[in-house]
Parts: C-alpha cells; structure tokens; sequence
C-alpha cells in the first residue's frame, strides 16, 4: 500500500460543516484554512466552491466559510419550502452567521458576496441588521431588481424588459413539466431552448472575447450530447426564475441602516446592473466607496481573476 509522503494539515483541507435548518433542512458549508473567519457567498447557478481559486492563497491567515445555498453546488437536494427564495437564503445565512460566532467567539465577521449572493445579503440586512457583519464586499449586484418609475437599474437595464420577455417564456414552457424527474425526459426542443436561455445569460454576465470564449466552450451541447445530458439543478432554475420575475425585489430602503464599511466592487462593463446606478447606491450608504474595474463585465471573478483577488486580498486586509 502506498503511503502519502506529504500530508495537509486540516485547516488547508477542504471540510464541509452541516448546519440544520428550522424546516429540517441540512445546509453544507465549505470550509478551509486557519485564521480569521470570512463567510463568502456564490451567485446564481454557482458552486460555493468555485471561490477555491481565489482564496487558496490565503487560507493561512483567514478560515473560509463557503454556504452552499439550497437548490446549488452541495446542497442541489435541497429543496426551497418558499416562493420568495431570497428570503430563504437570507434565514439560511443567517443560521451559518450565528453558528460561526458562537463556534469561533467572533460578535462578528467579514462578509463577501456576488451576484445573487449579494442580493441575499441586502435581504439579510433588511431582516436581520449589519450588527453581526463587521465589513461587507457588494460584488456587481444591486438592491433592486425591477426597473422602476425612478429607478431604472434593475436588471439588464434598459433591456430588462426584452431579456425578462425570454425569460418568462422558457418558465412558461417549462412549468407544464415541473413534475417531471429528470431532464433528459423533457422535449429535445425544450431540453435545447433551456440550454439556450443559460447559455445567453452567461454570455450577458461577461465582457471580455476570453470570457465569452470559456462560456461558449463549457455550455457548447452538440445534439447528441443534449440527448443525454442530466440536468441536475433545470427544475431549482426556473423556479428561482419564477420568483425574480414576481417579486419586487427593492431593498433601497435599508441603506440608511448600513452603516458598517461597504465596498462595492463594480464591473465597469457590467450588462446585467449598470455601473452607474451601482455608485448610486453607493451614495446612500453612510461608509462605502466603490471600485470599478474598468474591463469587467457582471462575472468579476472570469473577466478579471486577478484583479478580484487583489480586490479581494484588500478588502480583507
């Protein structure tokens, strides 16, 4: 039998912690390194532990904490028990928050945050308060989701409007099959026009002909490949997707109660928030200030891998 001849200390080991919900569920939680704790939290469609590469670095002065929401990554068995799902994951966040500072005695701990991630974090901050939250990284993500008569932020912008047309559509085409267990059941002409709709949300969430390159070659299903291809996570989609077109998502108005340090970074060529409206926001909080990365689309960390950790690095220094 062979023998390692070089064995990790546990901290640097990737570990999962499972957290019990009110509901019954079981929440995973990614963990690595030794140090200060920082909870990080994924964007829609997202792996917790897609942030690997970003933190590995500095796994030996700070412990990661990676919740894997409902639906996604680690916990895709996990089932959402309400419609308003950002709000769920906001109660759930706020379970894996308590359970950090009473397990490592912090009153409170650095948090990062994307996409959708930072989206719950604005719903957290709505239901729960900042007083657990010592600093927070906003990464490309608005407080407000629907275009409004004074906000015109949401979203994809001025083509909310178009892209919510797309998107409403293939949850309507879909949901005559909710029940349906695996994807490969579905139509081949539906199974192709799911594929289609993601792969086009991932081509919005990008700037850069790299970044577009890399998505176009991990979404790329030749036919015969879509034939077979398991889906794991279609159905959670379209339901998050439900919910994102129903619900006003609008948190502006807990702004005036974040008062801990915020900083927004911003990709500059985002197209799903406007970097514009982004600093907006900015400027309704009390101690924020932004940074824009100028070559960046709404996907930071592939348009520009160095520059969110550096970001990244900052912040938490």
């Amino acid at each position: 039998m062979k023998k390692l001849l070089l064995s990790l200390p546990l901290s640097y080991q990737l570990q999962t912690i499972y957290i019990k919900s009110a509901d019954g569920a079981v929440l995973p939680v990614s963990v690595i390194g030794s140090g200060k704790p920082v909870l990080m939290l994924h964007a829609y469609g997202m792996d917790a532990r897609e942030f690997l590469p970003f933190i590995l670095p500095l796994m030996g002065q700070y412990q990661f904490y990676l919740p894997h929401f409902r639906g996604f990554g680690a916990a895709k068995e996990s089932k959402l028990t309400q419609f308003d799902f950002i709000r769920q994951y906001a109660e759930d966040t706020n379970l894996v928050i308590e359970h950090i500072c009473l397990t490592r005695q912090v009153t409170s701990l650095p948090i990062a945050a994307i996409s959708m991630g930072a989206l719950v974090m604005w719903s957290y901050f709505t239901y729960f308060g900042v007083s657990r939250v010592s600093r927070y990284l906003n990464i490309d993500q608005s407080p407000v989701i629907h275009n409004q008569s004074d906000w015109h932020g949401g979203l994809f912008g001025a083509r909310q409007e178009e892209v919510f047309g797309i998107l409403q559509d293939i949850v309507d085409k879909t949901l005559p099959y909710a029940q349906v267990e695996h994807f490969t059941h579905l139509p081949f002409a539906l199974k192709r026009r799911v594929t289609d709709v993601e792969r086009l949300f991932s081509l919005l969430s990008v700037s850069r002909s790299r970044s577009e390159a890399l998505v176009q070659v991990l979404t790329h299903q030749n036919d015969h490949k879509l034939a077979f291809y398991n889906h794991t996570t279609w159905q959670h989609k379209m339901r998050c997707l439900q919910a994102y077109l129903a619900i006003p998502y609008d948190f502006r108005s807990v702004t005036a109660e974040v008062t801990i340090p915020v900083v927004s970074l911003i990709g500059g060529k985002s197209a799903l928030y406007d970097p514009h409206y982004q600093q907006q926001i900015t400027k309704m909080l009390h101690n924020a200030t932004d940074i824009i990365l100028s070559h960046s689309g709404h996907a930071v960390p592939i348009d520009e891998p160095i520059q969110f950790f550096k970001k990244l690095k900052e912040f938490l220094q």
